[in-house]
C-alpha cells in the first residue's frame, strides 16, 4: 500500500467533527438514534466504539460505557449491523469502526473486512495496533476497500510517524495528549506540533482528539487541524440523559460545539 492514491473522509465543515459514541450504550436502538441526531446536528464522522471488557485506552467515562454494552452482551456482530442501519438511513455520513484488535480477532480479520465493507464503513480504528506489526490487517483492508485510521501520539518519533503516514486512509488521527481519553482544560502545544510533524509526509486530513470538550477546543483546533473528535464528552452526556432524551441532547451539545461565542457566555 502506498500513499499514491489516499482515501479521505470528506468533512463538510472547517473545522469537521468526528463523534465518538460507544455502540449499545444506553441500547443499540439508542445508540442509532444519538447517531443520526449527531449527523443531523453536523457531525461530519461517526466512531462506533465495539464494546469490550478490558478498555485499558480509554479513561473512566469511556470505561463505564463499554462495561455498561458488555453487560448488556453487545458484540461486533451488533455493531455492524447497526452500522449498517446507520449507513441506510445517512448515507452520506462518514463512518468508522473504532474497536481494540481482540474482538476483530474473535470474529476473523477477514470476514470482520469483508461484514464493515458490507455494512457500509468507511474505514476502521484499532486502538491498540501499532502500525509496524500491521501487515496482514492492513492487506485485509486494502483488499475491503476500508480506510485504516491510525494513531499518532506526541511522544512517535518521527521513523512511526512516516509510517502511519504512509499507510494511514480516511483520516489521521493526531492525540493531544499522552495518556488515556477523558475531558482536559486546554488544549495542549504538543497538538500542534505532532499535527504539523504529521503534515510533513501526509496530505490526508488531520483530526485531533483526546480531552476535545468544548467550542473553545474545537475553535482552537481549527486553527491548525482539519476535525476535532469529540467522545468523552458526549459518552458522558448521554450517561446523564435518559434514551428518549440523549438524541436532543447530544444534538444540542453538537450544535454548540461550532458557537465558541455563545458558549462563553453560558
Amino acid at each position: 500500500m502506498t500513499q499514491e492514491t489516499p482515501m479521505a473522509i470528506q468533512f463538510n465543515h472547517k473545522p469537521g467533527l468526528v463523534v465518538y459514541l460507544t455502540a449499545g450504550d444506553p441500547s443499540l436502538d439508542a445508540t442509532h438514534a444519538i447517531a443520526l441526531a449527531a449527523i443531523d446536528a453536523g457531525a461530519d464522522v461517526i466512531e462506533l466504539g465495539v464494546p469490550f471488557s478490558d478498555p485499558l485506552g480509554d479513561g473512566p467515562v469511556i470505561q463505564r460505557a463499554m462495561e455498561r454494552a458488555v453487560a448488556r452482551s453487545i458484540r461486533l456482530s451488533d455493531v455492524l449491523a447497526l452500522a449498517r442501519d446507520i449507513r441506510t438511513h445517512r448515507p452520506k455520513a462518514g463512518l468508522i469502526i473504532f474497536t481494540y484488535f481482540n474482538p476483530i480477532l474473535r470474529y476473523g480479520l477477514s470476514r470482520f473486512a469483508d461484514d464493515a465493507a458490507a455494512a457500509g464503513a468507511d474505514g476502521v480504528l484499532v486502538i491498540d495496533m501499532i502500525v509496524e506489526e500491521a501487515a496482514e490487517y492492513l492487506a485485509e483492508m486494502d483488499r475491503a476497500s476500508l480506510a485504516p485510521v491510525f494513531l499518532a501520539a506526541p511522544t512517535s518519533p518521527d521513523e512511526r510517524l512516516q509510517a502511519i503516514a504512509t499507510h494511514s486512509r480516511g483520516f489521521i488521527y493526531a492525540i493531544s495528549r499522552v495518556g488515556i481519553t477523558g475531558k482536559q482544560q486546554s488544549l495542549t502545544s504538543d497538538a500542534i506540533s505532532l499535527v504539523s510533524r504529521i503534515r510533513r509526509w501526509s496530505e490526508l486530513p488531520v483530526a485531533v482528539g483526546f480531552g476535545i470538550s468544548n467550542a473553545q477546543h474545537v475553535a482552537q483546533v481549527a486553527e491548525f487541524a482539519d476535525a476535532a473528535v469529540v467522545g468523552s464528552a458526549i459518552v458522558e452526556l448521554i450517561e446523564r440523559s435518559t434514551p428518549d432524551t440523549a438524541p436532543g441532547e447530544v444534538a444540542r451539545f453538537i450544535r454548540g460545539l461550532r458557537q465558541p461565542e455563545s458558549a462563553l457566555a453560558r
